[in-house]
């Protein structure tokens, strides 16, 4: 089963990172506020990174990762692969 590592936010950006194994879907529940907790509360809801794995084991080893960097890293990360953090959301679901 694939895996996916996301960063989502909002405009300041607040950022938030997650693992799914099903990116299409958790994005959608993201957007719809379906869930409730930060990510609801700070209206993330924008898909500004993802990478994909072979294996929901190594997504979670990489969100552990990211989820120790600084700040500034994974903005700069951001940046690398999406410079205008446009909301990927769109070129996910084809």
């Amino acid at each position: 089963m694939k895996g996916y590592v996301y960063i989502i936010g909002n405009s300041r950006p607040t950022l938030y990172i997650g693992v799914t194994s099903n990116l299409v879907k958790r994005i959608y529940e993201h957007k719809q506020g379906v869930v409730e907790g930060f990510t609801k509360t700070y209206s993330l809801h924008k898909l500004l990174y993802y990478e994909q794995y072979d294996s929901m084991t190594e997504a979670i080893a990489r969100e552990k990762q990211l989820k120790n960097w600084h700040r500034d890293w994974k903005l700069i990360l951001i940046k690398e692969h999406n410079s205008s953090f446009e909301d990927l959301y769109t070129k996910i679901i084809g």
